[in-house]
């Protein structure tokens, strides 16, 4: 099994400037992912970085980078670019690893990249996990998966589902069995789908969610789950959830 991480990674950000060369303990956040990316059985891992600021941070510690446009409008793209620039087979496989996930487990990105071992059938592998709190569930930040029998996704969406009829008549005050998954923002590809990805038609289901796998699944496209048994640890996105991560490196 062997396939390549990559790693997007943009200056900008609304929430958190700066955001992938943020200093945890020392070193930039986004060769903290690389790090912890490069644990996993990749073949290789590769930082697309939209900035010469960026570049020079991966380089200063011995990170493989490449530099794609700053104007591509989403993550894919900038993959897309990325996989041209190092000569990806359209056979080849890559994991799309976020730039603010420095605590990614790399058994979690070994899984993802399976998936498309395993399920020839699939352009692209996601992860989930078990949702254990009502709570969470009921949440439209979090988004939700089902699958079928082949453990592959009928749909994303970030309202409750499944929908259990009698259980939820009155709220959701508990879960149905088997408990509702959770959806990882972690992605596998086949390099052709990753190329021709970016001029597919938007879907209608994909504005409505915001959710842009929808557009693989619109398409009649489809994508393998694996379910981890444990929750991953928390990506960063706010000044809070940096103060978060920063204290566990401590």
């Amino acid at each position: 099994m062997s396939f390549t991480v990559l790693i997007p990674a943009r200056l900008a950000s609304t929430r958190l400037p700066r955001k992938p060369l943020a200093d945890i303990a020392g070193i930039p956040m986004v060769v903290r992912v690389a790090q912890r990316a490069a644990l996993s059985k990749a073949a290789q891992v590769v930082v697309a970085a939209d900035h010469a600021e960026i570049v020079a941070a991966c380089k200063a510690h011995g990170v493989d980078v490449v530099l794609t446009r700053e104007d591509h409008p989403t993550g894919s793209d900038r993959l897309a670019e990325a996989a041209t620039q190092l000569g990806l087979s359209d056979e080849a496989i890559v994991v799309n690893v976020q730039g603010d996930e420095p605590l990614i487990e790399p058994s979690l990105i070994d899984a993802c990249a399976g998936l498309l071992f395993e399920h020839r059938d699939c352009v692209m592998g996601t992860a989930a996990h078990e949702i254990d709190d009502p709570a969470e569930f009921r949440n439209p930040n979090v988004v939700k998966l089902v699958r079928d029998a082949q453990g592959r996704a009928l749909y994303f969406s970030r309202a409750p589902i499944p929908w259990w009829r009698d259980g939820y008549a009155q709220g959701i005050a508990q879960l149905s069995q088997p408990l509702p998954l959770r959806h990882v923002g972690l992605y596998a590809y086949q390099v052709g789908f990753l190329k021709r990805f970016p001029t597919l038609a938007a879907s209608p289901l994909e504005a409505v969610e915001s959710l842009e796998q929808l557009r693989v699944l619109w398409h009649g496209e489809r994508i393998a789950v694996h379910v981890s048994d444990a929750r991953p640890g928390p990506g960063v996105d706010t000044p809070e959830d940096l103060e978060r991560v920063r204290r566990f490196f401590a």
